[in-house]
């Protein structure tokens, strides 16, 4: 099997919303302009409700309710609004997904994306915060697009990794001849996305195969360890211990381990209602 076959089958690709596309490829163009872009958002009727019912939620706390997309700009700002809609244009690209519980699939999605924003923010290479927030949006978007396209391969190889010792890697390996991070990789770079979050998505798993530019790549692996961390119940001094120190400096992230990880085991994005 080749990654061509599942990017064939074009009726079954996550469906982007335009405006989200646009809005993703703008990420690295300083002359955007993302007013223009900000009216493209007002005019998706799904995307603005969504984004509204989170911007006038508790979680928010703003001082009065927020009606408008062009209220919202001024309230959160434009920087804010991105990451609600991006995160809102993904959690929408699917419906029905065989063997994916897609409110916890985005839901895991949403949360390393916090993380992985929050970790670039302390990184020496100045990674950018908000493209950090969509690498860990879509980091998982090929295991998506498998089980869109293939779910019988999809679902044998999470009976594999379910059952076995076998790695996720390994057993995509052996019964794809690729894995989901090369399919995602495949499909950011479809979508003509920039090409460091296709880079970065390949190489999540394994940042220090990077001669050049790891950092985003680290911050994804670094995202990642966090939240299933957080998620494992395992004591702080057992995380902490077993923390990778080397792909953290490969991000460029310079502070203490013991001082900044009790605050990334706590972070919470606060947008599963988005895919709900």
């Amino acid at each position: 099997m080749d990654i061509k076959d599942l990017l064939n089958q074009t009726d079954k690709l996550p469906n982007i919303p335009e405006v989200v596309r646009e809005l993703i490829v703008a990420l690295n163009d300083p002359d955007a302009d993302y007013l223009d872009i900000s009216q493209k958002v007002a005019k998706d009727q799904t995307i603005s409700l969504k984004i509204l019912r989170l911007v006038n939620s508790a979680y928010f706390g703003l001082s009065r309710k927020v009606a408008s997309i062009d209220e919202a700009v001024i309230m959160l700002g434009m920087g804010k609004l991105k990451t609600l809609v991006i995160a809102s244009g993904f959690a929408n690209c699917a419906s029905n997904v065989e063997g994916i519980d897609l409110p916890a699939f985005w839901s895991d999605s949403f949360q390393i994306a916090e993380i992985a924003k929050w970790l670039a923010e302390m990184t020496e290479a100045k990674v950018e915060p908000d493209l950090a927030f969509t690498a860990g949006i879509i980091h998982n978007i090929g295991q998506l697009l498998l089980h869109m396209a293939q779910p019988n391969k999809a679902m044998a190889i999470k009976t594999i990794v379910n059952t076995t010792d076998i790695s996720r890697m390994e057993a995509e390996t052996e019964r794809l001849g690729f894995t989901t991070a090369d399919a995602g990789a495949a499909l950011v770079e479809s979508w003509k996305f920039p090409e460091e979050l296709g880079v970065a998505i390949k190489h999540q798993n394994n940042p220090a195969a990077l001669t050049e530019n790891p950092q985003l790549s680290a911050i994804l692996y670094l995202a990642t360890t966090i939240n299933n961390a957080s998620k494992s119940g395992a004591s702080f001094e057992d995380i902490l211990e077993r923390y990778p120190a080397d792909i953290a400096a490969l991000a460029g992230i310079k502070s203490n381990i013991a001082d900044y990880l009790p605050e990334a085991l706590e972070l919470k994005s606060g947008l599963d209602s988005l895919a709900a």
